[in-house]
């Protein structure tokens, strides 16, 4: 099996044109009594999550610029994502399960032609095929398999625990195991644009969703493979990405 962090710790510049962010320092900035009573009180606060971030870097750089013990996220975005991220404070941290269980809306890409064994860009693409025979007409139908309750089985490299042990460690180990498959609701899955190899996506989707299952998934029934090659998260609810803040423009915010 791949090592999913040494091959995103190689490539993530090759990839993505950028040498990524370092594990993000704490910065400490004077804040007032006043104000961190107010998130001791409680407060919901929409995140823009930046690319290389993980949700507990966001969560860990609030925290300790405001100097409170109490700060969690409403559902996890792997790194290689980016857009919207819950995180509640004080005590809001108890409305932390009800946001989770709202569905979810991403965007983003996957990349038809080859699978990984994260089924996303934290581990190397093999296994290529040729898309060649593939038409659009082809790609926009073979959404219709995906929508509605489907049976899903999460990727190897997820957070799960089987035994107590998280599935990505076990697989790093090379130790098999099998996954239930489980039901998730996908509402909407819409092909928004087609530039061969990489198709663009709309999805709205129950909690529990794993998107790089939908990629590898698709890829199987397209019988090229894919996997996913971008990922943002647009709406939980209600919300909006459009409504949030980057970590550095939360920060800003207490100045």
């Amino acid at each position: 099996m791949a090592n999913k962090d040494s091959y995103w710790r190689k490539h993530k510049e090759k990839i993505h044109g950028t040498g990524g962010n370092e594990k993000p320092r704490p910065e400490l900035i004077e804040i007032s009594t006043e104000t961190k009573a107010s998130f001791e009180a409680g407060k919901v606060l929409l995140i823009d999550k930046q690319l290389h971030w993980t949700s507990f870097d966001a969560v860990r750089k609030i925290r300790n610029s405001l100097r409170i013990k109490k700060v969690g996220h409403a559902g996890t975005l792997d790194r290689l994502a980016t857009g919207l991220l819950i995180i509640c404070t004080g005590k809001f941290t108890k409305k932390i399960n009800e946001y989770m269980a709202q569905e979810k809306e991403y965007t983003g890409s996957f990349t038809l032609g080859a699978v990984t064994p994260t089924y996303d860009l934290e581990s190397e693409p093999e296994q290529h095929k040729s898309t060649a025979a593939l038409s659009a007409q082809m790609i926009r139908e073979k959404t219709t398999e995906f929508t509605g309750e489907i049976q899903q089985v999460p990727p190897i490299y997820s957070a799960i625990k089987k035994q107590g042990t998280a599935l990505y460690e076990l697989a790093r180990r090379g130790v098999e195991v099998e996954i239930e498959p489980r039901k998730v609701f996908i509402r909407i899955f819409e092909i928004t644009a087609i530039e061969m190899p990489v198709v663009h996506f709309r999805i709205v989707c129950s909690t529990g969703t794993y998107i790089r299952s939908v990629a590898h998934d698709f890829g199987v029934a397209l019988g090229c493979g894919a996997y996913l090659s971008a990922l943002r998260r647009t709406k939980i609810g209600e919300f909006s990405v459009n409504d949030a803040l980057t970590l550095e423009g939360f920060i800003q915010t207490l100045k």
